[in-house]
Formats: structure tokens, sequence, C-alpha cells
């Protein structure tokens, strides 16, 4: 009875069968699939956020650019509408500051931005938009504005 009872215990299945391993590489490649996309969804928001940074840094630096020439910026030499290509160098201090100030914005954050100066009495406001489509969640044009007192 005993050889009987070691025969049959040769019968029952020892390691895994090829389904549970394939299970198991199924399973495996659904989280590295989902780790790939968190990874795409990550870059994406970075890039969107650099940009955000990049055009606030651009329009402290134009409120800079207007405190040092602060006459003119009282004066709204500098107001503009939406410009999104850089004004020609009249040979001005504003007109030079302008031009600069457009052709460094759409360096840092992108060929497609364009910026705004309205100046009153005391307070200036820099508005800044640019194609952001790229970005998660976010609509095809951000804006954003800064404002301060000279």
């Amino acid at each position: 009875m005993r050889t009987q009872a070691r025969t049959h215990s040769k019968r029952t299945q020892a390691g895994t069968s090829l389904l549970e391993v394939l299970i198991a590489v199924l399973i495996l490649a659904i989280g590295l699939l989902g780790i790939a996309a968190l990874q795409s969804l990550t870059l994406k928001n970075t890039q969107s956020a650099s940009e955000r940074s990049a055009a606030i840094i651009q329009s402290y630096a134009m409120l800079d650019m207007m405190r040092a020439n602060r006459p003119e910026a009282i004066a709204r030499l500098y107001d503009t509408g939406w410009l999104c290509e850089a004004p020609d160098d009249a040979g001005t201090r504003v007109a030079g500051d302008t031009a600069r100030w457009i052709t460094q914005l759409q360096e840092s954050v992108g060929a497609t931005a364009c910026g705004r100066i309205d100046c009153g009495a005391v307070t200036c406001t820099i508005g800044v938009r640019w194609n952001d489509e790229r970005g998660t969640g976010g609509d095809a044009t951000q804006e954003i504005e800064t404002q301060t007192r000279l």
C-alpha cells in the first residue's frame, strides 16, 4: 500500500503551468503600459508648467524694463494691443524694449506667444497668451496677466 501512495503522489502537479505564466506576463504587461502612460502624461504637464513659468518670468522682465523707463511707462508709451510679432525697432527705447520683449517671449514660451501691455497712472498690466494644446486639461490658448505698481 505504501507503494501505491507514493505512485499517486508522483502524479500530483509540481511547479506552475503555462497558463499561470501567461496570466502573470499579461498582468505585468498591463502594469508596464500604465507606467508608460503615466510618464507620457507627466511629460506633457511638465512642458505646460515650464511654458507658464517662462511667460511669468518674461512678463516680470518687461515690467522691470518699464520701471527703468518709468516716465514713458506712466505716459502710456508702452501700451500695446496684442503683439504677436516683434515691432520694428524704430530707434526709441520704448520700441527697442517692446521688440526685445516679444522676441524673448517667443523664444522662451513658443512661436505662438503674444504679449499685451496696458498702463494706467500708477499700475501696469502685462498679458501673455500662447498655444498650450499639448498640456493636459488646458485649452489650446492659455493666458496670464501680471499687474504691478510702477
